[in-house]
């Protein structure tokens, strides 16, 4: 068999991370329509992935969020997107770079993705919130 020169695995992983960019979008735009709700998992330790640092301790490898009925402030860019979700009752702000994402899912009409798992990224402190003090 030939080599393959196009790499087309990278140009449909592309693709695909666009149809997840396109459906955040729409919610970002229109708000959330019907019973469609997310759930988004992705690489933590990823160049540009911005979580509070409680949850990178927590999560140190992969974590999963679910975009349904309370998250605000959702945003996206041409690479990554943000958006605000609560953790104990904490509202935290999460930037994740497509690039992250390993999966995907629509449960409400039983769409799913999974991509290739990204390569391995060294742990950085860059990209990191630090843990909110306690309330006096």
């Amino acid at each position: 068999m030939a080599q393959d020169l196009f790499q087309y695995d990278k140009m449909v992983e592309r693709a695909l991370r666009g149809v997840v960019r396109d459906a955040l979008a729409r919610v970002a735009q229109e708000g959330p329509r019907g019973a469609h709700h997310f759930y988004i998992g992705f690489a933590t330790g990823m160049p540009g992935v911005v979580i509070p640092d409680s949850l990178r301790e927590r999560f140190p490898e992969e974590m999963t969020i679910v975009l349904q009925h309370q998250f605000w402030d959702l945003e996206i860019g041409e690479e990554s997107f943000s958006v605000s979700l609560s953790f104990q009752k904490q509202l935290e702000r999460l930037t994740i770079p497509f690039a992250a994402i390993r999966s995907f899912a629509d449960p409400s009409v039983n769409f799913a993705l999974e991509f290739a798992e990204p390569p391995a990224a060294e742990p950085k402190a860059v990209g990191s919130l630090p843990a909110p003090k306690p309330a006096a």
